[in-house]
């Protein structure tokens, strides 16, 4: 009985100590504490945040410079959430590039 009790206080805990960070709702203070988010990403995010919320993952991509796939994805394993869902691969739309976007003569 004793080890069930101490099992789930421990489940208990340990879900207490990852919880999870939304960017709508985060203080500088909670931004700076997920790893891989200093000072200045902070500044950029909350500067964003004050025109309006971000809506999802690929809000956040297209509005935070320095923000891509792969750094969102760590923040996200770090804890960091928005509007509580953590970040998926498929979340992000790509965004075309000007290369991409250039169309090229085909010659005859």
């Amino acid at each position: 009985m004793f080890k069930k009790v101490f099992a789930s206080l421990l489940a208990l805990l340990t879900a207490a100590s990852f919880a999870a960070v939304d960017i709508n709702k985060a203080t500088v203070a909670d931004l700076d504490s997920i790893k891989g988010i200093g000072p200045s990403t902070s500044a950029k995010m909350l500067d964003q945040r004050k025109t309006a919320p971000f809506k999802d993952w690929a809000d956040l991509i297209q509005r935070v410079p320095g923000i891509g796939d792969k750094r969102a994805a760590k923040l996200s394993a770090q804890g960091l959430t928005v509007n509580g869902d953590a970040f998926k691969h498929s979340d992000a739309k790509p965004v075309e590039s000007k290369t991409t976007a250039r169309k090229t003569a085909v010659p005859k």
